[in-house]
């Protein structure tokens, strides 16, 4: 049976076949980024329950907002795999997908016989992807994860925050399950790479947990504690290795962001605030002399911003050149013209509101850009197409696994 085409567009996936078998975030994620950039992505679904996301806050009209991100650019069919006879279809489509992605509890595609054992039977070049919270493997694998058990469990929270308040967790997005979600879409990249290109021609397992592409991110911490017996404690917005490193308070109540990571940028930044001696003072000449001193250093900024509107500090830091930002809202953002002439946030047709607007597919490329060509759909919309169209059931079959709620 070859492969269908028809939804993709000319971007640099063109042609790779996609199975969203995942639920919630992590997996489903990491398959609209591959959508994102032209993979034909078939979005499986139960039949009757959808997926969680289908009722995730924030909702218009009893419609998840949310749903409509992520579940961008793909095909919904629904199919439900605990039933022997959903098994059996989700194997067929196996044997012409490139991919197989699903971050069910380790265990769960082997209780239904879709093990990668068996999966590899049916399709040796397949890659089947595993997003989970603690990887496949291990003491804690069949433990239950979510994005923010992960996040805790990276450590990263103990260093997060302020120094008199508790370990800070990120609130309002889905950190850990994103950035997982990221890893997810290179790594299975890296394997079909490896199976075109290596001169294997066959797939693999690639195994994902939740923690460990967020504990990748914390660089220094490991080889800090391993040689030094560093364990980093809470600073606040401040960094360990230079200062200043902060947001400040402008007179009007609005924030700006500063970060003197060299010599270089803190003596510029300090003459354009018309405090150039700090460039020589004994206590600023250097990143770690800065940190140590950070407390009289944030104190001499932050008096200095107080003393400014917002419009006002940012226009004189502007024409110093110095690397600045300010603190913007969702709101702000809408309306900055940066955003609004590289076309950051798309607007997407719709077919409950007619269009709506939301990030836009990146990263950019210059001959083979990714594109936002729906949101996301209604549960099984595309069912008869995929399953009539494709694995040539008659109506028949079609309607009886309709009834006995397989499909």
């Amino acid at each position: 049976m070859k492969k269908s085409g028809a939804k993709s567009f000319d971007g640099p996936l063109k042609g790779l076949r996609v199975i969203d078998a995942g639920q919630m975030i992590a997996a489903p994620l990491a398959c609209t980024l591959l959508a994102d950039f032209g993979a034909d992505v078939i979005k499986i679904e139960h039949p009757t329950q959808g997926d969680a996301m289908r009722s995730r806050p924030p909702e218009k009209e009893g419609k998840s907002l949310w749903w409509k991100v992520i579940g961008r650019n793909k095909r919904n069919i629904t199919l439900n795999l605990s039933k022997k006879e959903g098994q059996a279809l989700l194997l067929r489509l196996v044997e012409t997908a490139d991919v197989l992605v699903e971050n069910y509890r380790p265990g769960t595609f082997e209780r239904w016989g879709l093990s990668y054992e068996q999966l590899k039977a049916v399709n040796p070049r397949l890659v089947f992807v595993r997003v989970s919270g603690y990887g496949q493997t291990g003491p804690y694998a069949s433990r239950g994860g979510y994005g923010t058990v992960a996040e805790a469990f990276t450590g990263i929270p103990s260093f997060t925050g302020f120094p008199d308040g508790p370990p800070t967790l990120s609130s309002s997005f889905a950190m850990a399950d994103s950035i997982a979600a990221n890893f997810a879409a290179m790594a299975t990249m890296f394997a079909i790479f490896e199976r075109d290109q290596g001169g294997s021609g066959m797939g693999q397992e690639v195994d994902v947990s939740l923690y460990e592409p967020l504990f990748r991110l914390t660089e220094f911490q490991a080889i800090a504690y391993d040689q030094i017996g560093l364990v980093r404690e809470r600073i606040g917005n401040r960094s360990t290795t230079d200062s200043p490193r902060n947001a400040y308070q402008t007179k009007d109540n609005r924030y700006i962001a500063i970060s003197a990571s060299t010599q270089k940028s803190f003596e510029r930044l300090v003459e354009t605030m018309g405090m150039g001696e700090l460039g020589r003072d004994p206590r600023f000449t250097d990143g770690l002399a800065r940190q140590r001193n950070a407390d009289v250093l944030d104190e001499m900024m932050g008096a200095w911003f107080r003393g400014y509107d917002f419009t006002e500090a940012l226009r004189i830091l502007e024409e110093g050149e110095v690397v600045s930002g300010p603190v913007l809202t969702i709101a702000e953002i809408f309306k900055d013209p940066h955003y609004a002439a590289r076309e950051t946030i798309a607007t997407v047709p719709d077919h409950d509101f007619t269009s709506l607007r939301m990030p836009n597919a990146t990263p950019r490329m210059s001959r083979t850009p990714g594109k936002i060509r729906h949101s996301g759909q209604e549960l099984g919309s595309n069912n008869e197409e995929i399953y009539c169209g494709e694995l040539g059931l008659g109506a028949a079959e079609f309607a009886r696994l309709k009834d006995l709620q397989v499909i």
